[in-house]
């Protein structure tokens, strides 16, 4: 029969030995020692250069223009001074502005530098204080945002 020669019945012996995953270490003392030898199937635990990634820092403007504000309240978030503070604003060591009084946020930008400044107008009833009043630029060179 033609089958006979594909499908020969084989000890198993045989079959292990002739197969190249495994060897045999003492095939002379007849019994069934047998050494697996293993393929990587996973890469070795190493260090990765990914897999690492900051907080988020949640920077920008807290309150927009026309907004209530109360002291204390942050204004604006940043890294350095894209906004300078104005009336009634202070900045922080980490260039936060926060307001200092009661009252409304506005912003306004320097036509000729383009500085943009964050004042905060006190409500009413309340008079700016001398020394907060700044009047190095004149109004003409203002414009809101």
């Amino acid at each position: 029969m033609a089958f006979s020669s594909v499908f020969r019945r084989g000890n198993v012996k045989e079959l292990i030995s002739n197969v190249s995953v495994y060897t045999s270490a003492a095939e002379s003392s007849g019994g069934l020692s047998l050494i697996f030898k293993r393929w990587a199937t996973k890469k070795t635990a190493g260090s990765t250069k990914n897999g690492r990634d900051s907080n988020p820092k949640y920077l920008g403007v807290k309150k927009f223009g026309g907004e209530k504000v109360e002291p204390g309240n942050i204004i604006i978030r940043q890294r350095g001074t894209r906004f300078h503070p104005g009336n009634y604003v202070g900045m922080g060591k980490d260039h936060t502005l926060f307001c200092l009084k009661e009252g409304h946020v506005r912003f306004e930008r320097n036509k000729l530098t383009g500085r943009k400044w964050v004042h905060v107008d006190p409500v009413a009833g309340h008079v700016l204080h001398p020394v907060y009043a700044s009047d190095s630029t004149p109004a003409a060179e203002m414009e809101p945002l």
